[in-house]
């Protein structure tokens, strides 16, 4: 007899058109379908082409552990009228410094609609507001650019750049930094 660990849930955000909600095992299929489009893989540094089959659900397996820790939080970006998966968007926590790293991905079919703003506005009020972060920073990569566009949308400062910092696929990549402070958060939001 094996004892299954009780974890704290992990909160549903909603906005004007998503839920971000916890993952379920059930959308592995679809976080490999998403994920493992070459488009996705190509501009972000932790996701493999081709995705490999199981690589979703022990990713998914880790979700609530890591909430419970206080060392992230990881939400599916879905359709609010359709309950459709259509991304990922997660805080990567440093508790010893109140930082977190914000990483997103949204599926192909998905971009260009603001969705990936949308759901890293709702975030970011989570981090700073519940959480009680004190500085939420992003990066991404130079051949990039759009995810940058999301960055500058939410109000984040451009921080610096990595020159050549990344290898992927034998192109050497920049990391493109991003930041915004709880001042500048609490500034937006009066």
């Amino acid at each position: 007899m094996t004892a299954e660990a009780i974890y704290r849930p992990i909160p549903v955000i909603t906005t004007d058109r998503l839920v971000l909600r916890p993952f379920a095992l059930e959308d592995a299929p679809k976080v490999q379908q998403l994920a493992g489009a070459r488009e996705i893989a190509a501009v972000t540094s932790h996701i493999e082409h081709p995705y490999p089959d199981g690589a979703a659900a022990l990713w998914i397996a880790t979700h609530a552990p890591e909430f419970d820790r206080g060392d992230g939080i990881v939400e599916a970006i879905t359709r609010r009228a359709t309950g459709e998966l259509i991304g990922a968007i997660g805080l990567t926590v440093e508790p010893p410094h109140k930082r977190a790293e914000l990483g997103y991905w949204i599926g192909v079919p998905y971009w260009g609609q603001g969705y990936c703003t949308e759901a890293a506005r709702a975030l970011l009020d989570y981090g700073f507001g519940v959480m009680g972060l004190r500085r939420i920073y992003a990066r991404h990569y130079g051949s990039n650019p759009a995810s940058g566009r999301v960055m500058q949308k939410l109000g984040m400062r451009p921080e610096g750049v990595l020159r050549e910092h990344d290898l992927k696929w034998g192109r050497i990549e920049d990391d493109v930094y991003y930041g915004l402070l709880r001042r500048d958060w609490e500034q937006s939001t009066a």
